[in-house]
Formats: structure tokens, C-alpha cells, sequence
């Protein structure tokens, strides 16, 4: 199960306070404090005196490590910020997984509706006990295990839905497409070893063969599983490449940058601010395998490092946009692991913010495609002739390999 993840920078061991006046849940809190404190992007932290809110919140009677956890979500949440969050163990646990590229559980990338809470299905991962069951890309999620999903977030949700393989969880499911019913799914969670690419080369498309890269997480092993699938289909006789990022919430930072690069020879790949408004920015290194023409595939759950991706080939002339506008994510999240005894417990925090190679803001905006398609699903253009983002891609590619040919 995995939840749309934060660009994680490091992790940082925070030691104790060395308060005795406060007992460890009070020192929990604490320590949650000065790290937003120290690190957060915003100084002012959304207007209001951060001082004034330890005092609130440290004062507060705990009587329990979950009466811990509740303090820290409340005072994070006066921050008006969803992405900078508490991760309790069980889901810090999960997160690190997810990032190292494999897990247990039922195998649905999912998101909330900011306003209705509403859970909804991004996409199934490829093989998974959700994919096999038949849950699909814009599916609602109603009720785990009996439980109204709406009353969960979304760490929550995650949570819930990973777990030991071979364990049953009950998931009840309003489909995304008119007409069909509410059903409820038996499904057992299994061990999902999470590559995070697709390819094939594509030779019935187009007068050229194509060869089609799909990438659904920045994980650690995203940059190497990318450079295999280039040069395999280098190998092949691609002449042009469709890159696939629809319903890609992100992932790592790092890796976002790493596989620009593997398609730029030169230019910038991003720009990054922190709280001092300091600039730094990441460039192309020279190290590009293909100098072939690319269409990149977006649509709005196209998000975080999927849009440094695709920022920084469009601003590039690099690559075509095909589809709908992207998500709008460009808060950097570094993540930190507070003490908690035996337990390990992660804070995320937004610490800066990116802007594209000319220095687009696209937070809260999204990026606009070069050529707009709608209301597509993530899908391979092996499993459907009908994917209309995907066949407005290979025409973009065969007209420029037309015109390249022509000069």
C-alpha cells in the first residue's frame, strides 16, 4: 500500500531533550517543535508566534504515547500545511519501505480529496492483490475493514491497508465509472516487490519504433531500473521514447533529478529554496543516454518529483507534454527520525520549495501539457488501443522524426 510520498532529502536522528522538568510524551512533543523550528520553509510559520505554541501544547496533560502523537498532529496542523506530518511507527516503517522499493500489502497508490476527505484509488500497483482483483484507477474507497474511510487519513488509511502477507483485509469500493455497483473485496496481502518502471518497444504505432517507459515511484532503485530500460531498448532500435508519469505521486527527490539527467546532456534540471530564500540548482551532468525525441504522458496525478521530471524536460525543449495539467506539488520534504524509545518515529517537514529551469513557481498550480488530451487512465498502450494520450504522443513523435529526417 503506498500513500503519495514526500521528497525525502535524509534522515536526521534527533536526540532527547535533556529537560527533566518533562516526562518522555512532553519531550516528544518537544523535540517536534525545535525541528519544525530549526527547519521549517516557512519563518513565520503561517503567521502565528511558534514560541506561544510550544507553550500550548507542551502544557497539555499526557497521559499516554497516542496522547503524544494527537499533540504533535494538532500543533503541526495549526501550520495549515498537509505535507509536513507526524509518521507514527508503523507507518515511518512503511514509508522507509516503500522507498527502498518493496512491501506488504494489498498494492494501491492512493489519494484524499482535500474538502470531502474522500479516499480514491491513483493506481493499482502492477501485479498486486488490488490489481488482480480488479480495482482500478479512480475506483472510491468507502469503508477497511468496516471502517468509514473518511473518518481516516490518508497515513491512516495506508497503514491499514499494508500489513503481514497473508493476512485478509476487507476493502468496500464505489467504482469510478458510472453504472456499476458497490462491492466489497476479500483481499490478502502478499510481499510486492515495487519496480517502479514498465517499458516495451512499440513497433505497430507509428513509422518508427517507440519505445514506451512507464515510471509509477521515484524510489531508490528508480534511477538504475530506468537506465536498464534506455539502454535495453537502445539495444532494440528505439528511434523516439514515450515517458509515462501519469498517476505518479513523486517519491525522492534525488532520483527525480538522477533520471533528468539520463536524458539531458545539459541545462538545469531544477531549482530549490530554502527558508533564507537561498537558490541552489541541480544541472544536467552530461551523462544522457538517448538524444532521441521524448513525449512525456501527465495528467493531474502527475505529482512532486514527477513534475521536477517534467519541468525540467519541457523547460528544456527536451520533451513534448501530452495529456491533462499536473498535480502542483513543489514543497521539498526532508525526512527526520524524532527518539522514541524502541519505537522509531519520522516527522516530515517542508524545509524548501522548487521552481522549474525558468524559475516557474507550479505549487498549488501545476504544469500545463504542450498538447492537451483528457480523461485518461494510466495505462500501458499494449493493454488498450484506445488510449488516446498515448496515440496523440506517438503521432508528436513521428511528426518530429519527420521533420528531422526532412532537415
Amino acid at each position: 500500500m503506498l500513500s503519495v510520498l514526500v521528497l525525502s532529502l535524509f534522515v536526521q536522528v534527533l536526540p532527547a531533550e535533556a529537560l527533566t522538568a518533562y516526562n518522555d510524551d512532553q519531550k516528544l512533543v518537544l523535540q517536534a517543535w525545535r525541528l519544525v523550528n530549526q527547519a521549517y520553509l516557512d519563518e513565520n510559520f503561517n503567521n502565528q508566534d511558534w514560541w506561544k505554541v510550544r507553550e500550548t501544547f507542551v502544557k497539555k496533560p499526557l497521559d499516554s504515547r497516542q496522547d503524544a502523537y494527537q499533540t504533535i498532529d494538532e500543533m503541526l496542523k495549526t501550520l495549515d500545511e498537509p505535507f509536513t506530518r507526524l509518521l507514527r511507527p508503523e507507518q515511518y516503517s512503511n514509508l522507509q519501505i516503500s522507498t527502498n522499493g518493496e512491501l506488504s500489502g494489498v498494492g494501491l497508490q492512493i489519494s484524499a480529496d482535500p474538502d470531502s476527505k474522500q479516499l480514491e484509488v491513483v493506481t493499482p500497483l502492477e501485479g498486486s492483490p488490488a490489481q488482480k482483483a480488479g480495482i482500478s484507477a479512480g475506483d472510491k474507497i468507502l469503508k477497511i475493514d468496516g471502517i468509514d474511510a473518511q473518518q481516516l487519513t490518508l497515513d491512516e488509511a495506508a497503514a491499514k491497508m499494508r500489513g503481514q502477507s497473508g493476512t485478509t483485509i476487507s476493502l468496500t469500493i464505489a467504482p469510478g465509472k458510472e453504472g456499476q455497483a458497490i462491492r466489497t473485496f476479500q483481499l490478502i496481502r502478499d510481499h510486492i516487490q515495487l519496480s517502479p518502471v514498465v517499458s516495451a518497444l512499440d513497433q505497430d504505432s507509428a513509422n518508427i519504433p517507440v519505445g514506451y517507459i512507464r515510471l509509477s515511484q521515484f524510489s531508490a532503485n528508480a534511477t538504475e531500473e530506468i537506465k536498464k530500460s534506455i539502454q535495453d531498448l537502445n539495444q532494440q532500435g528505439a528511434k523516439a521514447y514515450v515517458l509515462d508519469l501519469r498517476n505518479n505521486p513523486g517519491g525522492l527527490l534525488q532520483s527525480g533529478i538522477d533520471i533528468a539527467r539520463l536524458f539531458l546532456n545539459e541545462g538545469v534540471v531544477v531549482h530549490t529554496v530554502n527558508r533564507q530564500g537561498i537558490s541552489e540548482s541541480y544541472s544536467a551532468n552530461g551523462t544522457a543516454l538517448t538524444d532521441a525525441p521524448i513525449a512525456l504522458l501527465v495528467n493531474h496525478g502527475t505529482a512532486s518529483a514527477s513534475e521536477i521530471l517534467a519541468g525540467a524536460l519541457q523547460d528544456n525543449g527536451r520533451a513534448v507534454l501530452v495529456g491533462e495539467k499536473t498535480y502542483g506539488k513543489a514543497l521539498i520534504q526532508s525526512l527526520f527520525e524524532l527518539s522514541d524509545g524502541a519505537d522509531k518515529v519520522g516527522l516530515a517537514v517542508s524545509v524548501a520549495k522548487y521552481q522549474t529551469p525558468n524559475h516557474r513557481d507550479i505549487h498549488k498550480i501545476g504544469i500545463q501539457p504542450d498538447i492537451k488530451i483528457e480523461n485518461q487512465e494510466a495505462i500501458t498502450p499494449s493493454s488498450s488501443p484506445n488510449d488516446k494520450q498515448y496515440e496523440t504522443a506517438v503521432k508528436v513523435l513521428t511528426n518530429l522524426s519527420t521533420l528531422a529526417h526532412a532537415g
